[in-house]
């Protein structure tokens, strides 16, 4: 049995230069940090004792005799990819709810990777982890979706990825003394606001506009450097860390129609109104989890202010997608 654990992430700028219509002509970077919150798969072989010779475990349970009856696309995916002909079990659970904007379904592609490989006696490093997963939801799903997730929860950290033309990516972390990533993560509140949403749907017309739209994300894409000049900042940088975030939500939202709704509107307002200095919507948007910059003494405010929402307490993670528990031998 082995069980891979990799982590949800949270997206600060840039995001929307990430899909391959958009970095494939002008490059792509985003800033994000993966957070002590995680997806983890069980995999195993599977004892020769039952009629079926897969069984999939999420938040349906999948028995079936061969792959291509899998329903969950990224299992099926994966196995048929990865030319499995061995009988397995597959369990997945979560922190945090699946369709919510922080990576969910990347980290799940990553983790059965992770897991499968090393079921199968194979070390996959986490940048290559990536690589397969984006090729997995892009070319073989052909879901509508970008590639900085697979990255952010495959490598793990608080980092810059930059997207090239040719589609290759390169991670570099943002380097900040302790303290300031503190302070940082100490002004980061998470609330979910029970919201789901079909992302790859909300994506697709996000797609659809990139040639409309160029103007918004290549701010956003700029953003991505400014962040960091105001990250190595002597004075105010979780405050202006803050606003920055709150212009790139007002470009974010004009993307598509769909990005936000009215009653994610009210939440932001409220949020803005009880003293936050900025936040977003995470991942395509149309709801999820809502990040907000608040400074550490106005947080029990906000939390009584938002108190129809689930907080959700984080600190950043640095290991991205590794196995937490190895005991392969089983029934093969």
């Amino acid at each position: 049995m082995i069980i891979s654990m990799t982590p949800f992430r949270i997206s600060f700028f840039g995001g929307g230069t990430d899909y391959p219509g958009w970095f494939k002509e002008h490059g792509g970077a985003v800033i994000s940090a993966s957070i002590n919150k995680y997806c983890y798969i069980t995999c195993r072989y599977l004892p020769p004792f039952f009629e079926h010779t897969h069984r999939i475990v999420y938040s349906r349970v999948e028995a079936v005799k061969s792959i291509q009856e899998i329903q969950h696309p990224s299992v099926r995916s994966v196995l048929q990819w990865l030319n499995v002909e061995e009988s397995l079990e597959v369990h997945h659970d979560g922190d945090l709810p699946a369709r919510s904007g922080l990576g969910s379904s990347s980290a799940f592609t990553v983790g059965l990777l992770n897991a499968i490989s090393a079921l199968r006696g194979a070390q996959v490093p986490n940048q290559e982890l990536a690589r397969q997963a984006i090729h997995i939801e892009q070319e073989v799903i052909k879901e509508n979706v970008g590639s900085q997730d697979q990255v952010a929860t495959a490598c793990g950290g608080f980092n810059v990825i930059k997207f090239d033309a040719n589609g290759e990516f390169n991670v570099s972390p943002v380097i900040l003394s302790p303290e300031k990533r503190g302070n940082l993560e100490k002004h980061s509140m998470l609330f979910f606001t029970g919201l789901s949403r079909n992302a790859p749907d909300i994506a697709k017309s996000q797609i659809q506009n990139i040639k409309l739209k160029e103007k918004e994300l290549q701010r956003m894409m700029d953003m991505v450097g400014e962040s960091l000049g105001i990250l190595q900042g002597a004075t105010d940088y979780c405050k202006d860390f803050g606003r920055l975030l709150d212009e790139s939500w007002s470009y974010k939202r004009n993307l598509s129609e769909k990005v936000s709704t009215k009653e994610v509107d009210e939440m932001y307002e409220e949020a803005m109104n009880a003293g936050a200095y900025g936040g977003k919507l995470l991942g395509a948007g149309g709801g999820g989890f809502l990040l907000l910059m608040v400074k550490p003494e106005l947080q029990q405010h906000m939390r009584e202010r938002l108190k129809r929402l689930i907080y959700v307490p984080i600190n950043f993670e640095f290991s991205g997608s590794k196995i937490v528990f190895y005991q392969p031998d089983g029934f093969r």
